[in-house]
């Protein structure tokens, strides 16, 4: 990961840009639109112009040790939805 910048708060930015082993690299930015600490960021996500843009909540909780993290992704319309299921985007979620 070549690239790891976090301007955690509202309004701040993030960029990532990951490096494959085949030296091909995916980049991804967005913005803070909320942080409520420690267990709640609301924000954009942005893969470049021929995706549409996404608006992310992340919660976190912790149960006897356990820590659990639930990411609900909010497109634009069930069309684009669609379309991103259709990537390798939904076996990287699943990995992750």
């Amino acid at each position: 990961m070549p690239v790891c910048e976090i301007d955690l708060r509202p309004g701040g930015a993030w960029h990532f840009v990951w490096r494959r082993t085949s030296g091909t690299e995916m980049a991804m930015t967005g913005a803070y639109k909320e942080i409520q600490p420690p267990d709640r960021p609301v924000f954009t996500e942005s893969w470049g112009a021929d995706w549409p843009e996404t608006l992310n909540t992340l919660t976190v909780s912790e149960t006897n040790g356990r820590t659990t993290t639930v990411n609900t992704i909010l497109y634009p319309s069930s069309e684009a939805r669609n379309t991103a299921l259709k990537t390798e985007m939904k076996d990287g979620i699943a990995t992750s």
